[in-house]
């Protein structure tokens, strides 16, 4: 099929280029399910076209020209690597919003002021746990910005308790817009 390809193929090279382009694959294929659970319809096909393009001229070549147990153990080690660089490559760009929910013994009004003051809008609500009074306060935050929250919600109590939650869509809301700031202050929009 890929006459180009000959020399290559027929080189000591062969085992390392199966394991990166099982990489390449797995790991658009790990990105591709991601964006599918985040409801990304218009990135997901694109990176599907991409993931079975390679797929087709690439894996399907080299396999059909592995003939020694090396190559096979490429292929599985790349499909291993690609996995974990799909998930890496995820974090990195943190796409998504979150639903934060804290469970704190202090007065949740203070970590509300605290979200309030680096623009996260947060609710507080009074409740009863195991051992007396809490107060629960929610929030939501675009995934880029957690380790931020994370950081005011761990100084404002060490000894807090958090639940994490992805959430697919919100309406309505105060974010902080990701980006410079104009005029001394950080700019807000509305949630969608």
């Amino acid at each position: 099929m890929a006459d180009f390809l000959a020399p290559v193929l027929d080189s000591p090279f062969l085992p390392l280029l199966i394991f990166l382009a099982r990489v390449c694959d797995v790991t658009l294929g790990t990105l591709r399910i991601i964006f599918v659970s985040k409801g990304r319809k218009n990135l997901a096909p694109i990176v599907a076209f991409f993931e079975v393009l390679i797929w087709i001229i690439v894996i399907s070549e080299l396999l059909s020209h592995a003939n020694n147990l090396f190559s096979y153990v490429c292929y599985a080690g790349g499909y291993a690597t690609g996995s974990y660089v799909g998930i890496y490559v995820e974090e990195r760009i943190a796409m998504g919003i979150q639903l934060v929910q804290v469970y704190t013994k202090k007065s949740g009004d203070g970590l509300v002021r605290l979200l309030n003051q680096e623009n996260f809008g947060a609710t507080v609500i009074q409740g009863e746990g195991v051992n007396g009074a809490v107060s629960i306060v929610q929030t939501v935050v675009n995934r880029k910005n957690m380790s931020r929250v994370k950081t005011i919600i761990n100084d404002f109590d060490p000894d807090v308790f958090y639940v994490m939650t992805d959430t697919k869509t919100v309406q309505r809301g105060i974010f902080p817009i990701i980006g410079p700031k104009r005029f001394g202050t950080q700019r807000e929009r509305p949630g969608k």
